[in-house]
């Protein structure tokens, strides 16, 4: 019996594809892992044994970080593709993928697509000048999609955002040989049709993996359920330089009188909506802390 190590790539319906240095194997998930509640996922490093034509995930290796929506491991880069309209964006939702990928030390950044409809640069400064990369880019007509092939070489980077933000869209302007799904945005609600069913890890010519993934309407910070509201604050980098000026010690950075956070969103060097996103935010965690101090 031969044991092997691999990279799942690719996970539908209970069967994992299982890339090694030779060959893609097709596996499945050894009974233990329901037992011990674990799960593998995308972009985990495994060992696997193989049985004839089937392989079997017997252990999954040490994880340098996971997200649990989207479903990936071993994650580089998570890039939020959002649309300058249709569907409109939202800056929460965006707000909460950034900090899930700062909490794991996943590094974030934005491409702001369909700019041939509007203009984007509102969505592009309030990132760019919080410090993170970011691209303005149309698939429909290619302005700006050849600036993230340096961005993507050589990383793992999960494409992530709302339905019908542009993810397939820009994977297919990048590299058309991928002929990934691609959907439309509904005139009447307003929102995209999901086209990407599953996460698959996809080789690029010129080095690294990306990650095509389902899209979604709304996050719950209950969903992630990782980060608590003392460790938000650090997941807003752009709060960094003022946290340690606050007047009291355990600044919540939400109302305080002599918050050196809330001075610089006044000041202009905090984006207004960043600030709401991470009110909101703490607001959700705190809540949901207190309904489970509420069950004990």
């Amino acid at each position: 019996m031969e044991k092997c190590r691999g990279t799942i790539l690719k996970s539908l319906s209970g069967f994992y594809s299982v890339e090694t240095e030779s060959r893609r194997f097709e596996c499945r998930a050894c009974g233990r892992f329901r037992k011990t509640g674990e799960k593998p996922v995308v972009g985990d490093h495994v060992v696997f044994r193989i049985e004839g034509d089937t392989g079997y995930i017997e252990e999954l290796l040490p994880r340098k970080n996971v997200l649990v929506r989207p479903p990936v491991a071993n994650i580089d880069q998570l890039l939020i593709v959002v649309s300058v309209c249709s569907p409109v964006p939202s800056t929460l939702v965006i707000d909460k993928l950034i900090a899930a990928a700062e909490h794991q030390k996943i590094e974030p950044a934005v491409a702001v697509s369909k700019i041939d409809l509007e203009d984007g640069s509102r969505i592009y400064e309030t990132y760019r000048n919080a410090g993170f990369a970011c691209f303005a880019v149309s698939s429909e007509t290619g302005k700006g999609v050849e600036s993230l092939r340096p961005f993507l070489k050589d990383k793992v980077t999960v494409f992530t955002g709302n339905t019908g933000a542009g993810k397939s869209s820009l994977l297919n302007a990048l590299y058309p040989e991928l002929q990934l799904v691609t959907g439309t945005v509904s005139q009447k609600l307003g929102r995209g049709r999901h086209t990407t069913r599953q996460v698959e890890l996809l080789h690029l010519p010129e080095g690294g993996l990306a990650a095509d993934t389902p899209g979604f309407s709304s996050i719950s910070t209950e969903r992630y359920n990782l980060i608590e509201k003392d460790q938000l604050q650090n997941c807003f980098r752009e709060f960094s330089p003022y946290i340690e000026q606050c007047k009291f010690k355990g600044c919540s950075h939400t109302c305080e009188e002599g918050c050196a956070v809330l001075k610089a969103v006044e000041d202009g060097l905090i984006p207004r909506s960043r600030h709401e996103s991470y009110v909101a935010m703490y607001q959700e965690i705190k809540g949901i802390k207190e309904k489970e101090w509420d069950k004990k």
